[in-house]
């Protein structure tokens, strides 16, 4: 028999496709979501890919009394709420924070003060916690650098170099022991959340699991928000024939998930038990770069455009991460989708849809808050 689950952030990108996967499957699913204006647009009411099985409440996290309503007679809640974005969230901090980890609180202090029948939260994490990924250096072995100085990028030099000779160093699968070193605002408040989410649910017997997304990307990803995903913010300007804007060199490496293979690692981790007050890494295991992702893109597009490779550093940006599934992998989750048939889905689906590419606006936000470095600045502190 199903479970009653409550999924936060339902009706946007990740939220919606574990909605989908939760009714097929034979729960019954309330979706608790605010529409936020970035993502949904100024006036958006419930969105039709939302499924129709699904009990929507609109309402913010922040808001004790709607969140406890949403909260009843639920026994599982998934907690995808939350603000994304790192660019974003190192000049919009409170939204950040607000939404994040008082978001965050105002759950715990309902599950912890509250009559209820929750059995365990899903709370979703990031890769972001970890700043840098692992690497090998071929003096020291493995490292977990800090970020790169800013001496080395006023050289232009982008890949990582070990801190203790200056090798270039090969990044490998950063797993879940990895100290955590975040760099932007976004990552510290999902650190938070899973800190407070972790140790909160322990103290009071209710299993909890910290899920760490990696790059996820699908359909459904909004396509309006410059502050959302490396895939959407280039299908965005692909589809209006713009070239894709990338920082450094366009050779840093992420883990890209599809967000089916996300959802189905997810609710792997909802059904084991040997899952509880554990964090697990979800992606794929492999890296690829942004260059070649836009690259991928445009090809499946079928445009004649090259990336804008401006080899300009953002601040907080990380060189390479991706992640080591090991841990996931031993319960019983196998990525289906390659780079290039998960990016096939997208680009059907964003085909489809109007886009309005705003990235350069995003981007002349960031310079204007000094966040945006180029070498000559660099080389000029």
């Amino acid at each position: 028999m199903g479970k009653r689950i409550l999924v936060t952030g339902g009706a946007g990108f990740i939220g919606s496709h574990t909605v989908d996967q939760l009714i097929q499957r034979g729960d019954t699913v309330r979706v608790y979501d605010n529409l936020n204006p970035q993502v949904h647009g100024e006036n958006a009411i419930k969105p039709e890919y939302l499924h129709s099985e699904a009990e929507f409440i609109r309402g913010d996290v922040r808001n004790r009394d709607h969140f406890k309503k949403a909260i009843e007679d639920v026994e599982v809640v998934i907690h995808d709420a939350a603000e994304v974005g790192v660019g974003q969230s190192m000049y919009a901090i409170d939204q950040y924070v607000s939404t994040n980890v008082q978001g965050t609180g105002v759950l715990w202090d309902i599950l912890v003060n509250e009559k209820h029948k929750v059995e365990k939260v899903l709370v979703a994490s990031s890769m972001s916690l970890y700043g840098e990924g692992s690497y090998q250096c071929p003096e020291h072995g493995k490292i977990n650098p800090k970020p790169r100085p800013e001496s080395q990028l006023a050289d232009g030099k982008w890949e990582m170099l070990c801190p203790e000779c200056a090798l270039p160093v090969c990044p490998i699968p950063t797993d879940e022991d990895k100290e955590l070193n975040c760099t932007s605002v976004y990552a510290q408040s999902k650190k938070d959340q899973e800190v407070y989410s972790l140790m909160i649910g322990k103290a009071h017997q209710i299993p909890t699991v910290a899920c760490r997304y990696f790059n996820c990307y699908g359909p459904r990803q909004s396509l309006n928000n410059p502050y959302t995903g490396a895939a959407a913010i280039f299908c965005s300007a692909i589809k209006n024939d713009s070239p894709p804007l990338i920082y450094e060199d366009g050779h840093q490496r992420r883990d890209f998930i599809n967000v089916k293979d996300l959802v189905r690692g997810k609710l792997l981790l909802l059904d084991h038990q040997d899952s509880n007050y554990g964090i697990f890494n979800i992606g794929t295991g492999k890296p690829s770069s942004i260059l070649e992702l836009a690259e991928v893109l445009i090809e499946l597009f079928g445009k004649n455009i090259c990336p804008d490779v401006i080899y300009k550093f953002r601040n907080g940006d990380i060189r390479d991460c991706y992640a080591d599934i090991s841990k996931i992998n031993d319960l019983g989750f196998v990525p289906e989708f390659t780079l290039k048939q998960g990016l096939e889905d997208l680009v059907a689906w964003s085909d489809k849809q109007h886009a309005i590419s705003s990235v350069k606006d995003a981007h002349q936000k960031l310079v204007e808050k000094g966040l945006v470095l180029e070498t000559q600045q660099l080389a000029g502190k």
